[in-house]
Order: C-alpha cells, then structure tokens, then sequence
C-alpha cells in the first residue's frame, strides 16, 4: 500500500475513533462553524428584550390613542412605522446586529437634534408668543371667558365638587327638571344617569369622586376658577361658583358669531379676523387679547432687520458676537500655548504641581465663576477696585467698553487651562527629531517655534480652535452671569445691551424682555445664528485642509 494512501486511512480512522468517543454519544461531533444562538445573551437576555419591547409598544399605544384625540394623524403613521421598524430590528436574527447598536444613538440623533432644529425652525415661521400660544378656538373661548359677567336674573344651581383623576368637574343640580349635569372648563355640561342625590342636590356621580370641605377649601382658588359651558353655544353662557355650594350663570358681553367669525360687544362695536392672528375693529384701533398661532413667512425675519427698536442694537450685538468669539479663541489660545511650551520645558522641575494649578478655572463651573467675578468687578464693594486698586471706583462692568473687556478677561480666565490641556498633549506628541535638527541648522527658538512647531501643532488643532469658536459665539454663561448683557443700549426699550451675545439675546426675547416672551422671533433669529455657524466652520474646515500638506 502506497504511503498516502495509509496516511489516508490513519487519518480516517482518528476521525472515526473521535466520534466515537463524544461525551454525549453522538456520532458527529459540532462543526466549528455553527453559528450561535441568536443573541448570545441567553434565556434572561431574551427575557429582558421582550419585556423592554413590551414596555416601549405599551408606551407607543397610550400615545397613538392621545394623539388620535388630538387628530395628529401624520405623526401616527410615523411613530408606528418607527416602532414597527425598532420591534423588527431587535427581534431579528444576523445581519440586524449593527443596527441594534445603531437604532438608539440614531433615535437620540433625531429627538435632541433633528427634531429640535426642525421645530426651531417651524416657530420660526409663525407668531407664537405671549397672546398667540394656541388655536382659534382656543382664543375664542379664553376671549369669552375672559368678558364673563354674572347674569342678573340667573338661577341658582346647587352644585358639588367633584374629582377624576386630578381635574375637577362642576355637578350641578337642575332644581325644575331634577336632572343632574356634569361638566368642566372647556367641556359643556352634560347629563349623568345614576347620579346620587342627597334631598333635591346631586351630590355624587359614577366614576367621579366628591370631595369633602377641607378638599375643596385646600383646592379653593382651582374650585372658583371652573367656568363649565351650559351647551355647546359659547353664548348660553357658562356655570361658575364662588362658594362650592351654588353656582349662578355668567355670559359674556362680547358675543360671537360662529358663522360670520367676529365678536360684538355689548356698544356694538364688531371686531373681525384681521389675519394677523386676533380679532380687532376694522380700523385696527382695538383688539381683543389673546390671539391664536398662525403661519407669517419671514415676517420675523424682516421684523429684524426693519424693526427700528431692534435693527440698530441687533447689527451692533452681531458685530460684538464676533468680536468676542474671535478675541476668545485668540487670547485663549495664546495664553495656554504659553504656558504649555513654557511647562514642556525638559528642564523645569515640579511640572506636575505647577499644571494642576493652571488647570484649577477649568475644574470651577462656569456660571459660579461667572459670579466670583461679578462680585470682584463690583464698582463700590469689589476686591479688584477696593483692594488692587486703593478703593477706585472704576466701572468694570457699567461702562460698554470696560464691560466688554472685562467679559474677555473673564473668558481668558475659564477658557485658557483648555488650550493648555490641548497644546500639551499636542507638543508631547511632535517629533523631537525635527527640533534638533533644526537647532544643528542653527534656526533660533523663534523660527523653531515659527516655522516648525507652530505649522506641526495647527495640523491637530485647528479643528479645535472651530469648536472654540463656536462654543464662543453661544457662551452664555459668561455673559449672562458676568452682565446680564449690560449696560443697556439707549436707543431701544427692548432689554438689549453692549455685551450682549446673540445668544443671550434669543434668551431675552424668549423669556424675558419686559415680560412679553416673543417665541416666534427668537427662533428666528436662532436660526440666523446656526446659519452663521455653519458657514464660518465650513470655510474654516476647508481652510485647515491646506495644513494637511504639512503631514
């Protein structure tokens, strides 16, 4: 027998002598290549899956049935084709597996990103504000609740307090029918079969609970802020009480006509839709308040640039904006290189404590410092002027242009142990080859750093410098808890001011100028901000892409 063939056959029977002696009796054993089973994660990972699947569609039901109420029939489609999407991912097999880690940052993405821009940009588009939050109908009913007035004549109704889950209802007692109602503020009164009477008073109805005296008077200001519709007509009036007990009819002195859409007070005069989002006089010499939400093209993007109470200030807020993001990074960067090509220096002993002492503003939260700050800066009391300074009186923060330096000290101070970090993990990592060989040629420290060093460190953190910059451009922090934004600029009565960013800006014409909060306008002007943004990190992305050269 030829050699190969007796290497075959020892070969053969090794095989058959290794299934044979399998623990479990089988006669093959498992190829390696048999895939595991699905998951890997066993019975329990299993469990988990399921329950947390269970969990999300239980999550995903209550909001189809919410938003079916509400008639967002889009956004239906679109959350049950997501969830659809997410049940098929995880409960799949092979090649779903990168999409099970993909699926939540992607969700995250979309909600705390995409979403947000988009509905920024949505209100952008629209009037939302104070006086214009909700729909016609809503400024409809608020109008006439607002003009309600106790009918003379009105009968009593003896009414009972009731509770379902945490909204209170009006159950009012018909005293010529006998009939009970119940019903709550924006919800007509409607007849309840089975009511429990008490005498001639309903004092109980399926499904609701009654609350007793020290319940009501706990929840007093809630209970005399009911004003439950008799019907379906805003002009039958509505139901309202002021001791719990009795409830008297209150209509409204202005009227509305449901089918020509205007109101009429008790003189005659008619205020119609003036498509602006309110009802006013043909003449636009009086309105009714609130209004309603509706759409107005760039009207708040030319608002402004036209308005001549925010144009002016807006332009100069612009101009600062960049100022002081460019000025930040410059000064920032400058001083942490320093200080990091100075503590690089071989020869230098106790680098480690003098870097955690450089370090220290960068382990202090922002706004805290921001009002350290404040306080040392104050004119009259403050550290700086009392004791640097002998008790001067200098206006570190009333004065704009004193105020606007101080801001950038006050950033120089937070922003440069970043840099520093930065520019020394960037130096530790150059090639000490090329600086001796540069010192053979006989180049200076300063050409060394010129010409070497400095192309070899923007190579890594240029992209860094854009991140600053746009962290700059919306550092509210730092100005608002230093300022505010003042001193206030003169020539406006918004809340403006010669350190204001565009970002405290937005925040004051959301929240806060003069108590009117002006959604729509602030989410325009935000969205001029992420415009410029992007624009100055792109060329500045484009314009690091010669540095790469340099590599």
């Amino acid at each position: 027998m030829a050699d190969d063939d007796v290497s075959t056959l020892d070969a053969t029977r090794s095989d058959e002598d290794a299934r044979a002696s399998a623990p479990d009796g089988t006669k093959g054993a498992r190829p390696a290549s048999t895939p595991p089973i699905a998951g890997g994660s066993g019975l329990g990972g299993l469990i988990a899956k399921i329950v947390l699947l269970g969990l999300l569609d239980a999550v995903i039901v209550w909001a189809v049935f919410v938003m079916a109420g509400l008639n967002m029939w889009v956004p239906i489609v679109i959350v049950v084709l997501i969830t659809g999407v997410i049940n098929w991912i995880y409960l799949g097999r092979g090649k779903r597996l990168p999409a099970k880690y993909l699926t939540p940052g992607v969700i995250f993405l979309v909600v705390f990103q995409v979403f947000v821009v988009i509905y920024s940009g949505y209100i952008a588009f629209t009037n939302y504000s104070d006086g214009h939050n909700g729909s016609k109908s809503d400024a409809v009913a608020a109008i006439e609740a607002n003009g309600l007035k106790r009918v003379p004549d009105s009968p009593a109704y003896p009414v009972s307090i009731l509770e379902r889950g945490s909204e209170l209802y009006l159950l009012a007692t018909d005293t010529k029918s006998g009939t009970a109602s119940v019903g709550t503020t924006g919800h007509p009164l409607e007849v309840v079969e089975h009511a429990k009477f008490d005498g001639d008073k309903a004092v109980g109805a399926p499904g609701f609970r009654t609350l007793n005296l020290s319940e009501v008077l706990s929840r007093q200001d809630d209970v005399t802020s009911l004003s439950v519709p008799l019907s379906s007509d805003p002009n039958d009036g509505a139901l309202r009480t002021d001791d719990a007990s009795t409830a008297y009819v209150f209509r409204s002195d202005l009227v509305y006509d449901q089918k020509a859409g205007t109101f009429t007070d008790s003189s005659g005069t008619v205020y119609v839709d003036n498509g602006h989002g309110e009802f006013a006089t043909k003449d636009g010499t009086k309105t009714l308040s609130p209004g309603w939400k509706i759409n107005v093209g760039f009207e708040n993007f030319a608002r402004a640039f036209t308005d001549p109470q925010l144009a002016a200030p807006l332009w100069r807020v612009i101009l600062w904006t960049f100022a002081f993001a460019i000025l930040s990074v410059l000064t920032t960067f400058g001083l942490g290189l320093f200080l990091a090509m100075v503590l690089n220096h071989p020869k230098l002993r106790g680098k480690k404590i003098y870097r955690v002492l450089v370090i220290l503003p960068y382990a202090f939260p922002a706004f805290l410092s921001g009002l350290v700050w404040a306080g040392m800066m104050n004119p009259e009391f403050g550290f700086i002027n009392q004791v640097l300074f002998g008790g001067a009186q200098i206006p570190w923060l009333t004065d704009p242009w004193l105020a606007r330096f101080s801001v950038i000290l006050v950033n120089l101070w937070l922003g440069y142990p970043y840099m520093f970090l930065v520019c020394t993990g960037a130096l530790q990592s150059l090639p000490e080859e090329v600086d001796e060989a540069a010192k053979v040629d006989g180049a200076s420290p300063w050409r060394i750093f010129r010409s070497i060093k400095l192309p070899l460190l923007l190579v890594s953190v240029a992209p860094l410098l854009i991140a600053s910059f746009a962290f700059n451009f919306n550092n509210f922090n730092v100005i608002y808890m230093l300022t505010r934004g003042w001193p206030r600029f003169t020539d406006t009565t918004l809340d403006i001011g010669s350190t204001d960013l565009l970002i405290t800006m937005v925040y004051k014409i959301a929240f806060g100028q003069g108590g009117v909060r002006d959604y729509g306008l602030a989410s325009a002007l935000s969205i001029l901000i992420f415009i410029m943004v992007a624009v100055i990190s792109i060329i500045a992305f484009r314009r690091t892409k010669a540095l790469e050269e340099i590599n």
